[in-house]
């Protein structure tokens, strides 16, 4: 990607999620006043005085602290660093000058990037003297800032701006946009860690470490994708935490943007009902689907029929995953991984497909003719014609004397019977019966 890249970094709870939110103009990443809310980098698109950059909100840095987690955020926060070209430090100008702040300070000056100290917390920006305190950490004239209600933001981005490379916009190219969904501890983040190549998002044993939906990019066979890792769906029942609560709902938001869900599944478990919602929520929205079973590696008893058995088995139970391709992966050891990419673009592909009206109605003719709709006493039902109407997903509308009156059984065969013509793999395909003359 080509948009210069903006990461912002401190310590633990000094406001970098509200900085981050107050400058993407909504509330894409979870704001706490618990420390470490934030523990993998947060992508989000950023615009200011015409130019568009990448904002990253990274996890608190602690770069003297032994534990696993605060070592698990260093390195996301290294990456950050790497990939940005300006850095906004974020201090807490309540509590003043931190011994964690100067730790900080010195590893950005390693780093060799533009540093732009903005000084939180200042809600009477106009009288304070708090930021002058911040001169000692060496990187020019503070900024005092209230990202809670905004004070000092714009002051903020022009000296931000005025340190991003050029870019022209016209090199941007459309980007496919993939969640990564799932029950928690399947494997989700290790999978995207796989696929990227490097540690990109914090993997640790305990489930729920992915607490927020977290973008990540990647170039492949000529198309951007972007992956959003996001943190585990259970059932609402079992969501008692207030963090996990808004977690799902991000999880939730993500899967409505995206034009690709990939669930994963963990083979030692089995898929679960909740699988099959989450799936079942991504088929309905729109989505092309593609079934990750990860943890293969692991299943020690099977052979070359298991995943057929398995797949056939959840088939009876939700009949629209026959449509949906399955890969079966070890993120640990690799194996079968870069599938899922071939896979992605397969079923965006099929999600775009569109058919010429010519082609829609001589299969139609052809199921007409194979098996006639069901007939209800009165007037004859007649399918008249058809014709696609939308991509995203594939939708075709049949014009009918009766549109009502033909059964949901026979509408699975007439989507079956176009399916078998045109497989849209791995995306929902939708009709809809409309009456002549009637506005689509």
């Amino acid at each position: 990607m080509n948009k210069p890249t903006v990461a912002i970094v401190g310590r633990p709870n000094v406001g970098k999620s509200t900085l981050f939110n107050r400058i993407i103009g909504g509330r894409p990443a979870i704001v706490s006043d618990r420390p470490g809310t934030t523990r993998d980098r947060h992508f989000g698109d950023a615009e200011w005085q015409g130019r568009q950059f990448w904002l990253i909100d990274t996890g608190g840095l602690v770069p003297e602290s032994d534990d696993s987690m605060d070592r698990a955020i260093r390195q996301q926060v290294e990456f950050a660093l790497a990939e940005s070209d300006v850095v906004i430090f974020v201090v807490d100008g309540r509590d003043g000058l931190n011994p964690v702040d100067q730790a900080i300070a010195e590893r950005l000056r390693k780093a060799r990037r533009p540093v732009v100290l903005a000084v939180n917390k200042l809600d009477d920006l106009e009288r304070s003297t708090a930021q002058h305190e911040f001169h000692q950490l060496g990187f020019g004239d503070p900024m005092g800032v209230s990202a809670a209600i905004g004070k000092g933001s714009g002051d903020l981005l022009d000296a931000v701006v005025e340190h991003l490379p050029d870019h022209d916009p016209a090199e941007e190219q459309s980007t496919l946009r993939v969640a990564v969904v799932g029950r928690p501890n399947a494997g989700k983040s290790s999978l995207v860690n796989r696929l990227l190549g490097e540690e990109r998002h914090v993997v640790a044993p305990e489930a729920g470490t992915t607490r927020d939906a977290v973008d990540s990019l990647l170039r492949y066979r000529g198309k951007n994708l972007k992956f959003v890792d996001t943190a585990g769906l259970r059932r609402r029942a079992k969501v008692e935490d207030d963090l996990e609560f808004y977690s799902t709902l991000r999880t939730e938001r993500a899967m409505e943007r995206s034009e690709v869900c990939v669930l994963v599944v963990d083979a030692t478990l089995g898929m679960h009902n909740q699988d099959l919602r989450i799936a079942t929520q991504a088929w309905d929205q729109g989505c092309a689907l593609i079934v990750v079973v990860n943890k293969w590696d692991l299943v020690e008893e099977k052979d070359t029929n298991t995943a057929r058995q398995g797949q056939d088995e959840l088939i009876d139970k939700a009949p629209f995953l026959g449509y949906v391709p399955f890969v079966y992966v070890s993120a640990l050891t690799g194996q079968r991984v870069r599938r899922i990419l071939d896979l992605i673009l397969e079923v965006a592909e099929g999600r775009e497909q569109r058919v010429p009206t010519a082609e829609v109605n001589r299969v139609l003719t052809s199921l007409l003719e194979r098996n006639a709709p069901p007939q209800k006493p009165g007037e004859e039902v007649k399918l008249l014609y058809a014709s696609q109407i939308a991509v995203a997903p594939p939708t075709i509308a049949i014009v009918s004397n009766r549109p009502d009156d033909v059964p949901e059984s026979y509408q699975r065969y007439l989507a079956h019977g176009f399916r078998e013509a045109w497989p849209f793999s791995g995306s929902p395909l939708r009709l809809k019966f409309t009456a002549r003359g009637v506005k689509r």
